[in-house]
């Protein structure tokens, strides 16, 4: 079966475990560098082109889309809904995911537990914010981010202005959010594929460190979750819309809370801590995709 993962490098560890397990099982993979792809609406001639050229269609397309193509990651896989190709991620379920505001807001809406967060828009908002959270240290994040970039911990309302005002020049929105030191720098990634939680690490950041991203050297083990959590974690990837999902639960004094859902989880950390063969399930699940 001829199978297209959509990515910026074939050097990528997520996207070289992935040609390799498919390659493992006697499909055809090719990865397409989406920063180069463009849809062509033109009648029969309708196409995806790659520098210019149409792309032989696959069975089933696995989208990596960068972060910071998001959009245009978009509009291709939107390219292959009108031509009829199946793949992983849905459009809409990318662009919600990628926007950490809609996502929260979509989850509360579900009443499934996410922290207490705040959206601003301008400096005197973030300051009113922060100061309606009680207490600090407060987080203050862009709405699209990756790999703890765009996160960063106020301690002070100078420091909450220093930050804010920084980011404010890069996006026109930022989210205030509490802070949940009883976490003590952990959180809890789940790697869902389609109805299933086929991997869950537990991350600790290193000394000094808030974020627990294995980006910034924190340290991972493989742990168990309870049913409560694997419902949990299954309920938001479900609502968000994502099939292939990192769910991100940090602990509380209220339970579980969920931080975030990933639609292009990196397998290199999980992997390596659970020694569990996730790239073979994402590679199962697109065939089966495919021939439904």
């Amino acid at each position: 079966m001829r199978i297209s993962v959509f990515s910026r490098g074939p050097n990528l560890y997520s996207t070289s475990r992935i040609v390799a397990e498919g390659r493992k099982r006697g499909h055809r993979m090719e990865v397409v560098d989406h920063a180069y792809c463009s849809p062509s609406l033109y009648g029969v001639k309708t196409a995806l082109l790659v520098d210019g050229r149409p792309l032989q269609l696959p069975k089933v397309a696995i989208p990596r889309i960068g972060a910071n193509i998001t959009h245009r990651g978009a509009a291709i896989i939107r390219q292959l809904d009108v031509l009829g190709v199946p793949h992983t991620l849905s459009a809409d379920a990318l662009l919600l995911a990628r926007d950490k505001m809609g996502c929260l807001q979509t989850l509360a809406r579900h009443d499934l537990p996410v922290p207490r967060t705040i959206l601003c828009f301008t400096l005197r908002e973030a300051r009113i914010a922060a100061l309606g959270m009680g207490k600090w240290p407060v987080v203050v994040k862009l709405l699209e981010s990756t790999h703890g970039v765009g996160v960063a911990l106020a301690k002070s309302l100078f420091e909450l202005e220093q930050i804010s005002e920084g980011f404010l020049q890069f996006q026109d929105r930022i989210i205030v959010q509490e802070f949940i030191g009883e976490s003590k720098g952990c959180d809890i990634r789940a790697f869902v594929v389609g109805d299933r939680i086929v991997a869950a690490m537990e991350r600790r950041a290193v000394d000094g460190e808030f974020r627990a991203n294995i980006h910034r050297g924190a340290t991972a083990r493989a742990v168990h979750l309870s049913a409560e959590d694997e419902a949990l974690c299954l309920r938001a990837a479900a609502v968000i819309g994502v099939e292939i999902a990192g769910v991100d639960l940090i602990p509380s004094h209220q339970g579980h809370l969920l931080m975030e859902v990933n639609a292009s989880p990196g397998l290199e950390g999980i992997e390596a801590a659970t020694r569990i063969d996730i790239a073979g399930e994402i590679i199962e699940y697109a065939v089966k995709k495919a021939k439904a």
